[in-house]
């Protein structure tokens, strides 16, 4: 069992940047594939970004793409997004997801077996 939390949401100006964290409990962290995902106001949840377990392979969005990026510490047992140069688009409550027994698709929710309840980001215009 894993329990995800997020934090590092808030209010941001266009062109801003924000860290987003998901701190992760459970011993097996280490072993899981991780995402993001967004759900944008009115819309549905959407593919973000996912990183392995050794961190050594990375994927996005095309919409984040050299915006963002995904990392982990397994020693803390977190994993982060930086997001930069945001857009009033990046609005939306990001999730951050744990996939035990990574498949071939990896961008898609029903992979991932356990999510936190997300933290909200909001980029002004």
């Amino acid at each position: 069992q894993v329990q995800l939390v997020e934090s590092g949401g808030g209010l941001v100006q266009a062109g801003g940047s924000l860290r987003l964290s998901c701190a992760a409990s459970g011993r097996t962290f280490s072993n899981y594939r991780m995402g993001w995902f967004r759900q944008p106001p009115g819309l549905e949840r959407e593919f973000v970004a996912a990183i392995t377990w050794s961190g050594g392979s990375t994927y996005y969005a095309e919409s984040v793409k050299g915006r963002f990026t995904i990392s982990r510490d397994n020693a803390e047992n977190t994993v982060y997004l930086q997001m930069n140069s945001l857009k009033p688009e990046d609005t939306a409550v990001y999730y951050c997801a744990a996939d035990p027994i990574p498949g071939a698709e990896v961008a898609v929710p029903w992979e991932y077996d356990y999510w936190g309840r997300g933290t909200r980001v909001t980029v002004s215009s």
